[in-house]
């Protein structure tokens, strides 16, 4: 690294994994998609989300991402189709139809089924992808946070911030899928419950409406989005 000219790498480590537990859209994705088909739904989801850092970072060495900090129209033509994406994926939730059995069809199973049909991982993962690549923010944020452990007299500043910036993936990308792991966890024994009728008429409140809560976050978001300055 020192050949790279790469800066106090233990610190941009701590920094980075901090930063990952920053709530945003990328938690939120990654804890939805495993909360509702599981742990390998989290884990493809978290995929999804590094793969788009990592087209960041290639951009961001390429200095397309630099346009995006100069340029007041790209970022905001950017900022407007990430907005509306995370906006439709929450709407898509808040609508989504509940297919689960009533109460009394249930019997006493005590499981709670899920309230739809499990979604292909490959729609997953590219969703994930989307919802990283198309926020403005995260491009900025690797122009903003990655120089700062760049040496200016490098040789090689663009390999040293693709370096820099994978690491930086890598790490997000265990971060999200262990906090997807513990959200698939925490459904899982959630739903394993011992069945009484009083459990299962909350889990069942809890199940119905806890997608549409992550919706409207996921709307939240997008407004947020759609309002940031850069």
């Amino acid at each position: 690294m020192d050949s790279l000219g790469i800066l106090h790498l233990g610190a941009f480590v701590l920094a980075g994994l901090l930063l990952n537990l920053t709530p945003g859209p990328d938690l939120v994705y990654t804890s939805t998609q495993a909360g509702l088909q599981g742990t390998r739904a989290g884990w493809i989801a978290a995929l999804g989300i590094g793969a788009g850092g990592l087209v960041h970072v290639t951009l961001g060495a390429l200095g397309v991402s630099a346009l995006l900090a100069t340029s007041a129209a790209a970022f905001t033509a950017l900022k407007l189709v990430g907005a509306a994406w995370l906006v439709w994926l929450g709407a898509r939730m808040l609508v989504a139809r509940d297919t689960r059995p009533s109460d009394a069809a249930a019997g006493d199973a005590g499981s709670l089924r899920p309230a739809a049909a499990p979604r292909p991982s490959a729609a997953i993962f590219r969703e994930a992808i989307l919802v990283s690549v198309l926020n403005p923010k995260v491009a900025l944020f690797f122009l903003a946070f990655v120089p700062q452990f760049i040496d200016p007299s490098s040789p090689q500043p663009a390999l040293a911030f693709v370096a820099l910036g994978a690491l930086f993936v890598a790490n997000g990308t265990l971060v999200t899928g262990t906090v997807g792991t513990l959200a698939a966890a925490a459904a899982a024994s959630f739903q394993s419950h011992p069945a009484d009728r009083g459990w299962r008429r909350t889990a069942a409140i809890v199940s119905r409406w806890l997608p549409r809560a992550i919706g409207a976050a996921f709307v939240g978001l997008g407004l947020r989005l759609a309002l940031a300055e850069r």
